[in-house]
């Protein structure tokens, strides 16, 4: 099994690389750096600049978005299932995160659309009157719908599943002997969370953050949904103008031309190598978080 997945992996890497490789020949290191991208045909000559610096730069701000809002909300939550919740609480609320992690991209992507949109576009509001002297939540003009902070609250919910049941595993494996030895010396429940629940699952907390990472970065029709996708570098997560890799090639592909289209696939190449180095050391650190509690 793990063989199959990894020649499949491998396939995927390679058809992606030997598409786009003309890209990466022509374009060097600006295909990464450059921040324009426009592909022309005049008289049959299809002239062309490709630079993927502010996709990237949407994708880590968008799914740095998620991981504050979703990081914090999945731990919580993994401790109140953990060392709160009635058993039958536990079990529905464990049902309900596994219907969550099925649920299909498109369905957050309308949800929103519709739903959380207007909501979040009030918030950011607030977020910009009262923070908008630190430079990220100032905006050049009152522009909020469809920003990079509603579709961070899109991609946060869809992440929560994964954080949580990554957390919620790591926290069960702390060492009996030490809950036992902080209730023993007149420590409260949440007073034995911090000083043994908490440093000793941190790794697996970092490591389940990085799963969720990686789904968040190569979301694609949620934040296609949601977001106003532009070519610029824009580091206003209140600000309705961005895009991230994923978004940018559902965008620009049913148009696109020959050139462009390898242009893409070499922006999915390197797309899947950012998520699969996220994933591959989240489960490296998830694995180690785990081991050293046995």
């Amino acid at each position: 099994m793990s063989f199959s997945s990894l020649a499949i992996l491998t396939l995927i890497g390679s058809f992606l690389m030997l598409r786009g490789f003309q890209t990466f020949q022509s374009e060097g290191l600006h295909f990464i750096t450059g921040f324009e991208w426009t592909s022309t045909v005049n008289d049959g000559v299809e002239t062309s600049t490709f630079g993927l610096g502010s996709m990237l730069i949407g994708t880590l701000l968008i799914s740095g978005t998620a991981l504050v809002i979703g990081v914090p909300l999945s731990v919580l939550t993994a401790l109140y299932l953990n060392f709160y919740a009635p058993m039958q609480i536990r079990k529905f609320m464990v049902t309900i995160l596994d219907l969550m992690a099925a649920f299909p991209s498109i369905l957050y992507g309308l949800w929103g659309y519709f739903i959380l949109m207007p909501m979040a576009e009030y918030w950011a509001k607030l977020l910009n009157k009262y923070l908008g002297w630190i430079p990220a939540f100032s905006v050049p003009q009152p522009a909020f719908t469809r920003s990079p902070f509603v579709a961070g609250l899109v991609l946060a919910i869809m992440i929560i599943p994964i954080i949580t049941s990554v957390s919620r595993e790591v926290f069960s494996q702390t060492p009996l002997d030490r809950i036992q030895a902080a209730y023993a010396l007149g420590a409260t429940k949440w007073k034995m969370i911090k000083t043994v629940v908490l440093p000793f699952g941190s790794g697996g907390v970092v490591g389940g953050a990085m799963l969720g990472l990686g789904r968040a970065m190569g979301e694609t029709v949620a934040v296609y949904m949601v977001l106003n996708i532009a070519f610029s570098a824009n580091l206003k997560v209140l600000y309705g103008v961005g895009g991230n890799v994923a978004s940018m090639i559902v965008s620009r592909w049913g148009e696109s031309t020959l050139l462009e289209s390898k242009a893409l696939l070499a922006a999915g190449f390197v797309l899947f190598m950012m998520t699969l180095a996220v994933n591959f050391l989240a489960n490296f650190i998830v694995k180690r978080a785990i081991k050293s509690g046995k």
